[in-house]
């Protein structure tokens, strides 16, 4: 039965298979990975010959934002401004996992985010809305299309990232830049980044040119109120939570690519430091996370109303 179905699936492979009575024989496939099954029998000889056609399947990444977008949580009101919360990672992804107790990125992200939002509705003045509420995969495009689509006022990008140095820690925010600020920067940038294809702004049937220049001035202007955002958070963070030294940070992260919300990374701490582990892990670490973010996201539209 074994040899059926082995000579079935060689034939349907392509490969050469002799008809064959009695002991199974010598088997030495070769393929386009080199070799893969090899089984001796001596009384029986066999060749094998590469097959003719070569079989290449793709699988295009599909965008899932206008499928579903998220609920928007807090007061049914659409004046007040809306924030959309992205917990970093998720599904196949776990992102930095940590040495000290194996947590995953993932998860330490999607419970700080989940804290975040809890925290920011207390207020009443704010709809929150967050990529993912559960363990799914989402590409690096639709975590900001999605903020674009509910028509965000701001975006933030919630991490825990890792590092060979396990002294490192503390939290840094990162705002977006075409060219990447320092090393470390540029570092976490490219390894983000690898988790899917880099898309541009859909324009539609306006002129390169034009196009172009409406990106640039809108960027221009989002990355300003995106970069006054990170200094508001670093500030109230600080006394919630270590910070590290140099903590407002540029990097070309996808998820900050909109071009018209203004958006942050928030590193919370290194995974790969024990001290951050624990802080991040605990329900009290958390909660000073989200007070630090909520804090900044009140006195930022508080600004936005006073200079209108």
């Amino acid at each position: 039965m074994l040899y059926t179905r082995c000579f079935a699936f060689c034939q349907l492979a392509g490969f050469h298979v002799p008809a064959i009575g009695g002991a199974i024989p010598h088997i030495s496939v070769q393929g386009a990975l080199g070799p893969r099954i090899s089984q001796i029998a001596p009384s029986a000889q066999f060749r094998s010959e590469p097959p003719q056609r070569r079989y290449q399947v793709t699988a295009p990444i599909r965008s899932n934002v206008g499928k579903g977008l998220p609920k928007i949580s807090g007061p049914a009101d659409a004046s007040l401004p809306l924030v959309v919360i992205d917990a970093g990672h998720g599904g196949h992804d776990p992102g930095a996992i940590s040495p000290h107790g194996g947590q995953r990125e993932k998860e330490v992200t999607l419970a700080i985010a989940k804290v975040v939002r809890d925290e920011m509705l207390k207020s009443g003045r704010v709809r929150v809305a967050l990529t993912r509420d559960a363990d799914k995969f989402i590409v690096l495009q639709d975590r900001y299309q999605i903020a674009r689509k509910l028509n965000a006022d701001l975006f933030i990008s919630i991490h825990a990232d890792s590092a060979d140095n396990p002294q490192a820690s503390g939290g840094t925010v990162y705002t977006l830049s075409e060219i990447a600020s320092d090393r470390e920067a540029q570092r976490l940038a490219a390894r983000e980044n690898k988790a899917n294809i880099l898309n541009g702004v859909n324009l539609g049937g306006a002129d390169a040119n034009v196009s172009s220049i409406l990106i640039d001035l809108t960027q221009r202007e989002t990355m300003n109120v995106s970069a006054d955002f990170a200094k508001l958070l670093l500030r109230e963070a600080t006394p919630n939570m270590r910070i590290r030294g140099n903590s407002h940070r540029f990097a070309s992260f996808i998820v900050l690519n909109a071009p018209d919300t203004p958006s942050v990374l928030f590193e919370t701490g290194y995974l790969s430091n024990a001290s951050d582990v624990s802080f991040l892990a605990s329900s009290t670490g958390r909660q000073k996370v989200a007070r630090a973010v909520a804090n900044a996201i009140q006195v930022h539209f508080a600004r936005r109303v006073a200079t209108r």
